[in-house]
């Protein structure tokens, strides 16, 4: 049960919200529910990860100006890998 309403919980995160991998199980651990279970439920959703990098770096930019190292270095700091990061940036025009 404790598995399933971590996925239900991730699922409705991501619906209104871009995460990286480790800032969705912070988020879900943050919520209560244990890194097992937080792990898990962000894991069984197949999540394309570039796509949530996408959408936070747009994200960013609706919000203030950034520089593409500023941007890389603010998603990785958010928990995307570096490639993830670059690629998410990519896809802005910077």
């Amino acid at each position: 049960v404790s598995e399933t309403n971590a996925r239900e919980k991730a699922e409705g995160y991501l619906n209104f919200m871009a995460f990286s991998r480790s800032g969705l199980i912070t988020q879900l651990e943050f919520e209560g529910f244990s890194t097992p279970d937080a792990t898990y439920g962000t894991d069984s959703l197949n999540v394309d990860w570039n796509e949530q990098a996408a959408k936070k770096a747009a994200g960013y930019l609706e919000m203030m100006a950034f520089s593409r190292s500023g941007l890389i270095t603010q998603l990785e700091f958010e928990g995307f890998t570096p490639a993830q990061a670059a690629y998410g940036v990519s896809t802005t025009g910077l």
